[in-house]
């Protein structure tokens, strides 16, 4: 077990504990704007949908029931604008983390392989190479890297911290690239139903990948869009013979989507109606906490999309944090997603609105 766990970084959470008790002290509470965790009631209709499956005493299935790739597929056709997707190019996974973390593993990549991911990401891209022994490394542009050994390529728009966005002909050149040199590309797009000032676009779409597959899957989640985080519901979409292995490997691993989860993601990817209430319930809270930010003397970059607000002040991410801190309001140090982050602080605003209006009136 040891061996495992000395392959892995320092838990990064951990170094925001005592920055944490500061905030908690503040007379006023907590104003916890670090982890985008969602605050607000799960969809009366999909509650009601795992409640009606909460039955289920048998084994689901890891390729989840007809019905479950039904609303994938549909939803994938109606949202992303792809074209022609059967069950073959679907896949359910147990929450997106758990796929980002072992996928290198479930590929059978090793020592000499090598992941590349953005410059600012997910950390957990870094963690995947790692558990599987590849070798990683970070990009500013994915067509500048060395194509030798270079086995995963991971996209992430609308990025998670920054919020930026790909445009389609970036997608585009990307996707060729990868393609050119049998490079597979995984998208991660769990933030793409939350653009604000751009429209994210899949590489699902036909204008992207040229009506082909070949190569490329895209990740998604329905944490955010639905607030779904505590159901752990996540799919794939792309390639067939990419995720036709993957579900063999996860068949033998017993990686299953309970069934009561299974008929709550039908009933949210059925339901356009939910996700456009909790739009409106996010764009408020982002448009007041930036305009705070700002008077604040804060600078905000990208930030086009997802749940977050790119901040800097110019000082050290770790002198931003104590700062906002000792106002009560906790956030996450940019080094957390890479050394290009830190002048930065990453601002989540998924707190409730309560407490969001508290951490306005607090920097204001």
């Amino acid at each position: 077990m040891s061996a495992v766990s000395d392959r892995l970084p320092a838990f990064p959470w951990d170094k925001l504990t005592p920055y944490k008790a500061t905030a908690a002290a503040h007379p006023g509470g907590i104003v916890d704007l670090s982890v985008g965790t969602p605050v607000d009631p799960v969809p009366e209709l999909i509650r009601k949908a795992l409640v009606e499956a909460a039955d289920s005493p048998g084994y689901p299935t890891v390729w989840g029931t007809p019905e479950l790739r039904d609303a994938i597929t549909g939803w994938v056709e109606r949202r992303l604008g792809a074209r022609e997707v059967t069950h073959r190019h679907v896949l359910p996974v147990v929450g997106s983390k758990e796929l980002v973390a072992w996928l290198p593993t479930q590929l059978g990549l090793g020592p000499g392989d090598r992941v590349a991911y953005p410059r600012l990401a997910y950390p957990t891209y870094e963690v995947g190479a790692r558990l599987a022994r590849a070798e990683y490394e970070v990009y500013d542009d994915p067509t500048a890297l060395d194509p030798e050994g270079l086995k995963l390529l991971w996209l992430n728009s609308p990025s998670n911290p920054t919020g930026e966005v790909l445009p389609k002909e970036e997608l585009t050149r990307i996707v060729a690239w990868a393609r050119s040199h049998g490079i597979l590309l995984f998208s991660d797009e769990c933030y793409l139903e939350l653009g604000w000032e751009a429209d994210p676009v899949s590489v699902l779409h036909p204008d992207v990948n040229g009506g082909s597959y070949e190569g490329i899957v895209a990740v998604h989640s329905l944490s955010k869009r639905s607030n779904l985080a505590g159901y752990r519901a996540a799919f794939l979409a792309g390639d067939p013979e990419v995720l036709a292995p993957l579900l063999e490997i996860r068949k033998h691993g017993g990686m299953m989507t309970s069934a009561p989860t299974q008929a709550a993601v039908i009933a949210a990817l059925g339901d356009d109606d939910h996700v456009r209430v909790q739009r409106d319930r996010y764009a408020a809270r982002r448009e007041a906490l930036r305009t705070a930010l700002v008077h604040h003397g804060f600078r905000i970059e990208h930030s086009e999309a997802s749940l977050y607000l790119w901040a800097t002040r110019g000082e050290s991410c770790w002198d931003t944090v104590a700062h906002l801190a000792e106002l009560g309001i906790l956030v996450a140090p940019g080094d957390f997603y890479g050394e290009a982050g830190a002048t930065y602080v990453r601002v989540a605003f998924t707190a409730t609105d309560e407490r969001v209006r508290e951490a306005v009136r607090r920097l204001s």
